[in-house]
């Protein structure tokens, strides 16, 4: 997982948590391509709700920078494990924070739009208040409110609907269900930015080296909704299965899901990093990358 060569960025040396996860895997390899020194680390590392193990972790391997992408992300068990929820998602980034601060690292953690409420129908901002819907949204917002209370050299990345190849995501079960089922019913009042790993990943490299600190929200340009996403993916597939847009009443989930999960991506462009690609180039993409894969 290290680099040989460090000819991205002379004396950057990056620590990635959640690193058997999609975007911690492809944020590692993204890393080593740019030759910046990195190691991508998981639980068998170390317990996140364990302040001593994280801080002798970090000590030991003395990162420059901390890309923060381990969490509890079972949005329906976090319901009936709220505990459990915020002491991974809470207390493991405080532990975190506290780590990156005792060897003067910077830091990027990534959020979710399930900080907001998800009401009405244009695109949340940055500083928009938070209103969480659910256990995990309240989570992350604990998570949040440890960075910006007790850092000043952080990157917040908020993004959404995130699928990736090193993992399970809803592209591939749409893969398994078109080529099992003739027809399938799928929401179509939840409106957001699906977002491919890899492009997440490519910006939490592009703002690593630099300086401008603050809150970003990252996802695939364009806004549709999930019916209209498992339609892409069946179409681009080539899989004849139907698709059925249906209400989000029709299925009870123990976490209730926001209906706008529009994020404003303006200020990632504003501060002059590249534009995020579009839905369907990302889709595009991904499928070519999964394409000898038998979902």
């Amino acid at each position: 997982m290290n680099s040989e060569l460090n000819m991205g960025v002379p004396g950057m040396k990056v620590l990635v948590t959640g690193y058997a996860g999609q975007l911690g895997w492809d944020t590692v390899r993204q890393l080593e391509a740019r030759g910046i020194e990195c190691r991508g680390v998981d639980m068998q590392d170390f317990d996140l709700t364990d302040g001593q193990a994280v801080k002798d972790y970090v000590q030991s391997y003395r990162p420059t920078a901390i890309v923060h992408c381990a969490a509890y992300t079972g949005v329906d068990k976090a319901e009936s494990q709220p505990e459990i929820c915020a002491a991974v998602n809470g207390m493991g980034t405080v532990n975190i924070v506290r780590a990156a601060l005792s060897v003067g690292a910077k830091l990027v953690f990534i959020s979710t739009d399930y900080v907001f409420p998800g009401t009405g129908d244009q695109p949340f901002r940055v500083d928009d208040p938070y209103g969480p819907l659910n256990v995990y949204g309240m989570s992350k917002v604990q998570g949040e409110d440890a960075v910006r209370s007790l850092m000043t050299r952080y990157f917040i990345l908020r993004t959404s609907w995130v699928y990736g190849k090193n993992g399970r995501n809803f592209v591939r079960t749409m893969l398994h269900l078109g080529k099992e089922k003739k027809e399938i019913r799928v929401v179509n009042d939840q409106i957001g930015s699906p977002t491919y790993s890899r492009d997440l990943a490519r910006v939490i490299c592009d703002v690593l080296p630099t300086e401008k600190y603050g809150i970003y929200h990252v996802r695939n340009e364009g806004f549709l909704s999930w019916y209209d996403f498992a339609k892409m993916i069946m179409e681009k597939a080539g899989l004849p299965c139907r698709v059925i847009p249906v209400p989000s009443s029709e299925y009870s989930t123990p976490a209730k899901r926001p209906l706008n999960s529009r994020l404003d991506g303006s200020k990632l462009t504003e501060a002059g990093f590249a534009p995020m690609p579009s839905v369907e180039n990302a889709l595009d993409r991904y499928l070519d990358e999964i394409k000898d894969e038998n979902w």
